[in-house]
């Protein structure tokens, strides 16, 4: 699992910082579902907030297209996380699944970086 993580974290190399998508991340983690994953990223913005860290620094939002089947596109709400958002994604999730308790251990470390 962690080639797995390494391999869908992007580098802002104008900024310096490394970063994963959200939509991505959410497979990587066992959420089936957008619906179920934004409830965790919402705990996980609380949690940012509540320790008074402004959210939109570690969780943009960002807007992507996606192709249809029918060859059309549309836009799609995405989320560019940050090392500590990641974390706190982590830490926010169901426990219960095994994809959650390594992230907790892989980001605890990465944002030690």
């Amino acid at each position: 699992m962690h080639k797995t993580f390494d391999k869908i974290a992007y580098t802002d190399t104008e900024k310096g910082i490394e970063f994963w998508y959200a939509r991505e991340l959410q497979e990587c983690l066992g959420y089936a579902r957008w619906e179920n994953f934004v409830i965790v990223i919402g705990r996980a913005m609380d949690s940012c907030k509540s320790t008074g860290v402004e959210t939109s620094n570690h969780f943009p939002d960002v807007t992507k297209m996606v192709e249809l089947g029918s060859g059309a596109k549309r836009s799609i709400q995405d989320y560019m996380f940050t090392r500590y958002a990641c974390y706190l994604i982590a830490q926010n999730g169901d426990s219960k699944k095994e994809e959650i308790a390594f992230a907790q251990s892989y980001f605890a470390l990465q944002t030690r970086k």
